[in-house]
């Protein structure tokens, strides 16, 4: 197990997550299908949130704030796409900081006990995190369809 290796497919992660979203335009950054539901600079933001929640979770003594009422009030205040962006990329370059500098022991060490992948080595996040940008990308491919934009294919050209 190499943190690089794992920093790698963090930035994989983004790199997918980026091409889907390139279609969107400023002016859908407050897009939603439903009302109630995220919209399209929301789900970014929940994204970037979640990363640095991972981050902090997996290697504080207490775990995870379970606080979701409040995460949720801090994503909703999110109205435009650059302001989403940038706080995704400051996530991903804090999380990859982060990774980059532990070592193998504290990588393995296990998560706190608690409800949220308790006793699971500290490593797991990065899977954890990779498959919710999935689940996100996921949903903003359907937003991206539901405004007439095609999203290329997030894997490459």
């Amino acid at each position: 197990m190499s943190a690089n290796a794992q920093v790698r497919l963090l930035k994989q992660s983004l790199q997918f997550f980026s091409r889907t979203c390139s279609v969107f335009k400023d002016e859908d950054a407050r897009y939603a299908p439903v009302p109630g539901q995220f919209s399209v600079a929301q789900h970014v933001a929940h994204v970037a949130q979640t990363i640095d929640w991972f981050v902090e979770g997996a290697f504080q003594p207490s775990g995870f704030d379970l606080d979701f009422a409040a995460q949720h009030a801090a994503v909703r205040r999110v109205e435009s796409l650059p302001e989403a962006f940038t706080w995704l990329a400051r996530s991903v370059d804090a999380a990859t900081s982060a990774l980059g500098s532990r070592s193998d022991a504290e990588l393995l060490a296990p998560i706190a006990a608690g409800p949220i992948m308790g006793g699971e080595p500290r490593v797991a996040i990065i899977g954890a995190i990779a498959e919710h940008m999935a689940h996100h990308r996921g949903a903003l491919s359907v937003y991206a369809r539901l405004l007439g934009y095609a999203p290329p294919m997030p894997y490459g050209e």
